[in-house]
């Protein structure tokens, strides 16, 4: 039984100059890139490579649209090397070009064609919450059901995964709020999950420690001070990533999913409306399983009883950045019920991997405590 990998190497750097020498980057790479990023740090480098933004293709999370005109744009020359410099959506984009074949974006999502890697990626993050650099997942949005699939398979792993603290510096704090607690649901999610084992639980926990640890910190000293930990934040993101790609999140990403695809809400917010949620639905559902370690580590450090961990971890997340209620994005209430039905019908992936896998009505019922 397969334990652990990790199969991007991973290498940080002090600045975008000596990654961009260390590389050589010139006419035969591909770049997609967040604008403001790439104009800001790499442009004034003149670099020789085709770049394309990811704005080009449309605004917020993937959809199957959106990478459909993407492909179609990289086919048209030649690449053998593809660096993606951006979130999460911009790296889950230029995952799926490292693939071999014509097929439309939802094929490749659906497993329609073989999947077989040709290209090299090296994947930049500029957020520190996807940890999608380290992973074998890629997340869209299929318009024709309005809600988002998954694609997690070895191939789309990036080759280098390069990490430039520096970048975060271009982070609007709204952003840098909810990617960081994206991160942590990464870590906590694979901690409970049914694929977790010895080595995984490691990563996840230095990465709940180091997140909770600088949250403290911005706390304590205000939001500005965020500019002194971003290469501890960026790190954490990292090994959540490295957690999550082998052990999986499960219940709150699967929840998040109908929010993110019919209200265009951002994946690391629409994430962090469900976090604590559905760890007391978990308390509820097994309390007597491995959410007793995860209970006891949580209470350690935060300084709390275990019996409050949860309210305790929510008026943390509160101070870094409030939450909303699903209304307020424009959820209805008749979508309550369509909503957990449309997550297992199209979550399953998601759902096998959650701490216990809910039916629909104990979905149901979060998504109603959260209205």
């Amino acid at each position: 039984m397969k334990l652990f990998q990790q199969k991007s190497v991973i290498e940080k750097y002090d600045d975008v100059k000596s990654f961009v020498e260390a590389y050589n980057i010139g006419a035969d790479d591909f770049i997609l890139a967040t604008k403001r990023i790439y104009e800001t740090c790499f442009a004034p480098l003149n670099l020789k490579a085709h770049v394309e933004y990811k704005s080009k293709y449309g605004s917020g999370e993937p959809t199957d649209v959106m990478i459909d005109a993407l492909l179609e744009d990289f086919r048209q020359g030649d690449y053998k090397r593809i660096i993606a410099i951006g979130g999460g959506a911009v790296i889950d984009m230029a995952k799926i070009l490292v693939l071999d074949g014509e097929a439309k974006a939802e094929s490749y999502y659906r497993k329609e064609v073989p999947l077989r890697k040709v290209r090299t990626l090296l994947a930049v993050p500029t957020t520190c919450g996807a940890g999608s650099e380290v992973s074998n997942v890629s997340i869209t949005e299929i318009t024709s059901i309005h809600s988002k699939l998954g694609l997690a398979v070895d191939e789309i792993y990036a080759d280098e995964a390069v990490l430039i603290p520096e970048l975060l510096r271009e982070l609007p704090y709204e952003f840098f709020a909810t990617s960081a607690i994206d991160a942590f649901i990464h870590a906590i999610e694979s901690f409970v999950s049914p694929k977790a084992n010895l080595y995984t639980e490691m990563f996840s926990e230095k990465a709940m420690e180091m997140i909770v640890h600088g949250f403290r910190k911005i706390i304590a000293h205000g939001k500005e001070y965020r500019m002194e930990l971003l290469e501890d934040f960026l790190v954490a993101s990292n090994l959540a990533g490295v957690a999550f790609g082998n052990a999986g999140t499960g219940m709150v990403h699967a929840m998040s999913y109908p929010l993110s695809g019919m209200y265009h809400v951002a994946h690391g917010e629409a994430n962090y409306q469900f976090l604590t949620a559905v760890f007391a639905a978990y308390q509820k559902m097994n309390p007597t399983g491995k959410i007793i370690r995860l209970n006891a580590f949580l209470a350690k450090m935060m300084e709390c009883d275990e019996a409050v961990v949860y309210e305790k971890l929510q008026e943390l997340l509160d101070q870094i950045i409030s939450r909303k209620k699903l209304r307020e994005y424009g959820m209805k209430e008749e979508e309550i019920h369509s909503f957990a039905v449309s997550v297992d019908a199209s979550q399953q992936r998601l759902l096998n991997q959650s701490y216990v896998k809910p039916t629909i009505e104990q979905m149901e019922a979060v998504y109603r405590e959260l209205y």
